[in-house]
């Protein structure tokens, strides 16, 4: 019981801070989608690139306390919340996946979004952390 607490807790503070990065890496691509400064582009891009690995350093041991819980302790096994949530999840994943993606068109030269574009990508992790949080909080099916 003490054990599946700690790893609750790990959970929980590795989770934080993935999202943490999941919120602040798009802002600095609003950033570079405005910039027309080589050495400001340069120091975002540098920004960026530290972000995004600290972001998926994070993300395996915040997914792996995830899984421990789900595979080891049983939490949520066969419920519809936590079917619900690992979807969630899934798309938080795509959606890490894609800002590398991001990070290396900006990288190239190639970017071809706007900021306002930027802006409204930046929203989503929103979403997905008040949908998870709202399926482990009030467990609705």
């Amino acid at each position: 019981m003490a054990l599946m607490l700690w790893i609750k807790s790990l959970h929980i503070v590795l989770v934080a801070s993935w999202f943490a990065g999941l919120f602040y890496l798009p802002r600095i691509f609003v950033n570079l989608a405005m910039e027309t400064d080589a050495a400001a582009t340069q120091r975002l891009l540098q920004m960026a690139r530290k972000l995004f690995r600290f972001m998926t350093f994070i993300a395996v041991p915040a997914l792996a306390c995830g899984v421990w819980l789900f595979l080891v302790v049983g939490i949520g096994q066969g419920q519809g919340w936590m079917h619900a949530k690992l979807g969630i999840v899934a798309l938080v994943i795509i959606y890490h996946a894609y800002c590398g993606v991001l990070l290396g068109r900006f990288q190239r030269g190639e970017n071809k979004r706007s900021h306002k574009w930027y802006r409204m990508y930046n929203e989503f992790p929103v979403l997905g952390l008040l949908g998870a949080t709202l399926l482990v909080v009030l467990k609705p099916f």
